[in-house]
């Protein structure tokens, strides 16, 4: 019976619907997060009687046809890249962005990351990091007896050393984007890696066309909406129950008809 088989698939998609669903909630609080959603497609058809043959010999042809489908598949799990809400923090290494693009990270093999999450620090030698103590690239190195430090909108660094009255510029920050932002792969600690569906980063300084602009004492929230998402959960909870009556349904017809004399 394809009734078994097609609600089987039912279950198993609606199953990583929830999952998809739940990383969302565990990462409502988590800085500059995107949210994701399962996206399902339908699977192949069984053709009982084709469309468009003749149906008699007057020549009438068979207007719709006879296909059964045999279940459903996942597409694809889809991140959305939308703004997060900007939250006030204070610190002075908390940055955030307003509008597109991404911070470039430099790894310790020397390839680049890209993130969200402008919750920076300053490792003892100076330089700007992520909290896993990565370099936010350009590298920026952060004087002895700096006793104020400002980034405006633009990305550039000044800082007021001890003893001087005027602000020095130490650096400039900047930001890449990308054609496909969805297409970025995930590989945790907020960061993110180019692929061939992202395309190749752009770089450029914020606040300049197609960049967004730099926010200190900021950082990004997650752009996980809680009840949107619980919303969700019920309707994917309530599409696996369904799914799972198909599968008893179809067995107790199994049963009535092993059962007939």
């Amino acid at each position: 019976m394809r009734a078994l088989s097609t609600a089987a698939t039912g279950m198993e998609a609606q199953q990583l619907n929830v999952e998809v669903i739940s990383n969302n909630l565990a990462n409502m609080n988590t800085t500059g997060f995107k949210r994701q959603r399962a996206e399902f497609q339908d699977l192949l058809y069984q053709n009982v009687q084709s469309m468009g043959v003749d149906s008699s010999d007057a020549g009438t042809i068979v207007p719709t046809g006879v296909q059964v489908g045999l279940g459903v598949e996942t597409a694809s799990i889809y991140r959305i890249t939308e703004q997060g809400s900007l939250n006030n923090t204070g610190n002075d290494f908390d940055l955030a962005i307003s509008g597109r693009g991404y911070f470039r990270i430099q790894m310790p093999d020397g390839t680049d990351a890209y993130t969200r999450a402008g919750n920076f620090a300053v490792s003892p030698d100076g330089q700007i990091v992520t909290s896993e103590g990565y370099t936010v690239s350009p590298g920026i190195a952060i004087p002895q007896g700096t006793r104020d430090i400002s980034i405006n909108e633009q990305g550039q660094v000044q800082v007021l050393i001890d003893g001087q009255t005027a602000p020095q510029t130490v650096g400039q920050l900047e930001l890449s984007t990308f054609f496909n932002e969805a297409g970025l792969e995930a590989m945790g600690n907020n960061l993110f890696l180019e692929s061939a569906a992202s395309g190749t980063a752009t770089a450029g300084t914020p606040g300049s066309p197609g960049f967004g602009s730099v926010r200190q004492g900021f950082v990004e929230g997650s752009n996980v909406n809680s009840v949107s998402e619980i919303t969700a959960l019920i309707s994917a909870q309530r599409a696996y129950e369904m799914n799972a009556r198909v599968i008893t349904a179809a067995d107790e017809m199994l049963a009535t008809s092993s059962n007939l004399r």
